[in-house]
């Protein structure tokens, strides 16, 4: 009996070791993997305390706990390894990360490098020849810099003089509706209006309420004239911000907070369309929060919400939507995405930045769209630009919420801080409350009806547009466009040689990538008479020269846009939008008495074409 209780207890004993590797080999990982390393030092004391308790009776014994303890390390060690790995995948797949890396070696060796630099240094001259055009007035040979303060004040006439000279730089005249976006109206009436309204407010502030409350409440005007036109309730709410990019990172922000303080997510993440705008990725880099790109249809240019919700995981705080994307003017499927946000109980919010001041309108000009904003039910915040559609003057946008309990989520509130109680709405501090106040005039100014029939104008043009852009041959328009985007790719030629083309015609569009092509955003400047017929004629003349020699690739600097695309490595070619940002803030040193310069050196860029200025 006696030897029979010894062999159980050592039975028990090993099967406790036995049960301990067990555990311990299942939960280490995870405690690494999350970073919870003094959970996995406690656990392993723990282990060799419980084994130092069991009387090791043979050696036999001992190189079984001597395995089981190699196992455990082993196995932590490699699962470790292997989630250090997983994150580690790029977020374009293995195969681009391993051309990225590939080139950042080839990089390395010196005569590839000096190659690099010496196309890189060939680039940066370009650049700077470029803007040194721009910033030359007519009939002058070079620009002329203010580099410090005049010793005297000047006249307000010679400030004006000055003012204008600059007003006047560049090649491009957008009161000729030859431009795409970049001015929505630009009307006489307006612009007068707004004159007024800036030397009234101009000093105002919405930081001091108690000193500026009626720029305060202007700003909860625009908001819940912007709710009901969005089909808001008695709990939407939300602020005006300096634009798009604004909105869509106090969104980002909102709904990365809600996460952690609410729902409990330690790493959150976003889910937008890979069309969605860049400030989502702006957002994302800001806020130290993971992103993930949807793929979307190569044919219907839309979010695929298979795969979106496919990428759906545990950390996911917000997915996104965007009426319409701004490549290619298309709307992703809103009540796709707020079914899903609904079912896995994340918000949803809706970029209607570029296109929602038109949409709003749509209806009531006669035009069916599909639900996009809070009548559909799972659509929690929308961003909207006034500066775009609404016309508002530059710097305005309005971000709402569907219920305050994630706007509240928005906000920055210091209690602890000496020069009192400083909380803020929005990333700034002071706001122009001019800005707020042009805002607010502009919608009083056009009203229901008068947008209505903006809208209607817009659309129509937009639609002769597209009509007659798909009556051209060698040109196709990408997906089927809604509102006022109309994007072209061509299977016979390099379409950014069309994008040349019209530039030399005096036509400003917008170049994209991935695929290559370029769009042309609808304005009000373009429904005024002739503007249609001469475009469509500009886009076929020049589509007839360029099949004549289909092979032939574009030069200058939109090549350097389009050549860009195959760079592997993105590193490279953000240095050189680096080089042309700091183009831009170039002046020279200083060799005239009146405080003015003369460059010694060229420098500068084509706009059109070589870095994104889409802002919001």
């Amino acid at each position: 009996m006696t030897g029979l209780i010894r062999r159980d207890s050592r039975y028990a004993r090993d099967t406790g070791r036995q049960d301990i590797t067990i555990t311990i080999c299942n939960l280490l990982p995870v405690y690494i993997s999350g970073g919870k390393v003094w959970l996995f030092a406690l656990t392993v004391c723990r282990f060799i305390l419980q084994l130092s308790s069991c009387q090791v009776t043979s050696l036999v014994q001992a190189n079984n706990v001597c395995r089981q303890m190699c196992g455990l390390f082993a196995g932590t060690a490699a699962s470790y390894i292997i989630s250090r790995a997983v994150k580690k995948i790029p977020k374009d797949g293995v195969t681009q990360g391993f051309k990225r890396n590939l080139f950042k070696l080839a990089r390395l060796v010196p005569s590839i490098r000096k190659e690099i630099e010496t196309k890189i240094a060939a680039t940066e001259k370009d650049i700077e020849e470029d803007l040194l055009k721009l910033y030359t007035l007519e009939g002058k040979d070079n620009p002329e810099f203010i580099v410090q303060l005049p010793g005297q004040g000047l006249t307000n006439d010679v400030i004006i003089s000055k003012l204008e000279d600059y007003l006047r730089l560049g090649s491009y005249r957008w009161e000729n509706n030859h431009v795409s976006g970049t001015v929505y109206h630009g009307g006489k009436e307006l612009t007068e209006l707004n004159t007024k309204v800036f030397s009234l407010a101009t000093w105002t502030n919405p930081l001091h309420p108690d000193v500026f409350p009626g720029v305060c409440k202007m700003e909860a005007e625009v908001v819940q004239m912007a709710s009901e036109l969005f089909h808001g309730n008695d709990r939407t709410c939300g602020t005006v911000t300096s634009g798009g990019t604004e909105s869509i990172i106090l969104a980002v922000k909102a709904y990365r907070d809600y996460a952690v303080n609410v729902r409990g997510i330690s790493n959150p993440e976003i889910l937008v369309p890979k069309t969605a705008h860049a400030a989502f990725d702006k957002a994302a880099e800001l806020l130290n929060i993971g992103i993930k790109h949807v793929p979307i249809c190569s044919t219907t240019m839309k979010v695929q919400l298979n795969v979106m919700k496919s990428m759906i995981t545990k950390n996911t705080c917000m997915l996104v939507g965007s009426t319409p994307a701004f490549p290619h003017g298309c709307m992703d499927d809103i009540q796709g995405i707020a079914k899903l946000g609904l079912r896995y109980n994340i918000p949803v919010h809706v970029d209607a930045c570029l296109g929602g001041f038109l949409l709003v309108f749509m209806p009531k000009a006669g035009f069916e769209i599909p639900p996009f904003d809070f009548s559909v039910d799972g659509v929690t915040s929308i961003s909207a630009d006034t500066h775009k559609y609404a016309f508002a003057p530059k710097g305005s946008s309005v971000l709402l919420f569907s219920d305050k309990k994630f706007k509240h989520q928005q906000y920055f509130v210091q209690t602890n801080w000496p020069g009192g109680i400083y909380a803020t709405a929005t990333l700034a501090g002071s706001r122009p409350g001019v800005v707020i106040a042009g805002c607010w005039s502009s919608l009083l100014h056009f009203g229901l009806d008068g947008y209505t029939d903006i809208t209607r104008k817009i659309i129509n043009t937009s639609r002769l547009i597209e009509a007659g852009l798909r009556n051209i041959s060698g040109i196709f328009v990408f997906g089927e466009p809604q509102v006022s985007v109309i994007a072209l790719g061509s299977k016979d030629f390099d379409i950014f040689r069309l994008a040349d083309i019209l530039n030399k015609k005096g036509w400003s569009l917008n170049n994209l990538q991935f695929p290559s092509s370029i769009h042309i955003c609808v304005t009000y400047r373009h429904t005024e008479e002739g503007v249609v017929d001469q475009f469509l004629k500009d886009v076929a003349e020049a589509v007839d020269v360029i099949k004549l020699s289909p092979q032939e690739h574009v030069s200058g600097a939109v090549a350097l846009y389009a050549s860009s695309q195959q760079i592997p490595d993105r590193s490279l070619v953000g240095d050189i939008i680096a080089i042309y940002i700091d183009t831009l803030y170039k002046t020279t040193k200083r060799d005239n008495a009146d405080g003015t310069s003369k460059p010694k050196r060229k420098f500068g860029m084509h706009l059109n074409g070589s870095v994104d200025l889409n802002n919001k």
